[in-house]
């Protein structure tokens, strides 16, 4: 049945967050699970390439200083903890999730509240704190491409995924989470997320409907949506 929730999959844009190479595995803000979730992410990521559907990783920025630090983490920026440090190679994006394998991120667009275009369809944009839409040009930016759902994928549900969502949420968004594509899900928290209309669903069961949404919009084949 179809709902006022209901993705719109010929209006979709993928929403990945914080999926950089200091939280995988064995690196400084290590979050558990994310190196896990990467292929699920990635294979998300090729999907909405092929089928010319916007992407946008949204990253975390830190400043030696910590001058624009979250304050839970500023005394440990401060104190020299080197994660997530503009033109670090741990600031970047996860090597399995970049378009073309030198890309790098522009850091002084970014910090200054700009879009970074990888590709045609693709985007980089920083978030100064846990949500996706807080002092960010994201919504701007989606609403300018005619997106109406977001696919969301990325690093630990509890903080940024989940903050994200519920801003998501705020701006009448329908909404997916892409439940083996990101780190720190729990069941309460997927509970809640579906007693707010956002669909629960796998990587391979979303590229399908990506896919079937492609072939439903003449336009998106394209790249002319």
């Amino acid at each position: 049945m179809t709902t006022l929730t209901s993705p719109h999959w010929s209006r979709v844009a993928l929403i990945t967050i914080d999926v950089q190479r200091d939280t995988l595995d064995g690196a400084p803000l290590e979050i558990p699970g994310t190196t896990a979730a990467l292929p699920a992410i990635q294979r998300l990521a090729q999907v909405f390439r092929e089928c010319h559907k916007p992407i946008v990783h949204v990253v975390r920025l830190y400043k030696a200083d910590g001058s624009n630090v979250d304050l839970c983490r500023r005394r440990a920026v401060q104190g020299g903890a080197r994660m997530l440090l503009p033109d670090s190679d741990g600031s970047q994006l996860a090597k399995e999730l970049l378009p073309l394998p030198d890309t790098r991120l522009d850091v002084d667009l970014l910090l200054a509240g700009g879009i970074q275009n990888l590709d045609v369809s693709e985007s980089v944009a920083y978030k100064p704190r846990w949500g996706a839409f807080f002092a960010t040009p994201l919504h701007a930016y989606l609403q300018k491409h005619g997106v109406d759902t977001l696919v969301f994928a990325g690093c630990n549900f509890p903080n940024c995924p989940r903050t994200s969502i519920y801003e998501a949420s705020e701006r009448d968004y329908r909404l997916v989470l892409a439940t083996d594509a990101v780190s720190g899900c729990y069941d309460r928290g997927k509970a809640e997320l579906e007693n707010i209309g956002v669909e629960l669903m796998e990587s391979g069961d979303i590229a399908e409907h990506v896919r079937l949404g492609n072939k439903d919009n003449p336009l998106a084949e394209s790249g002319l949506q």
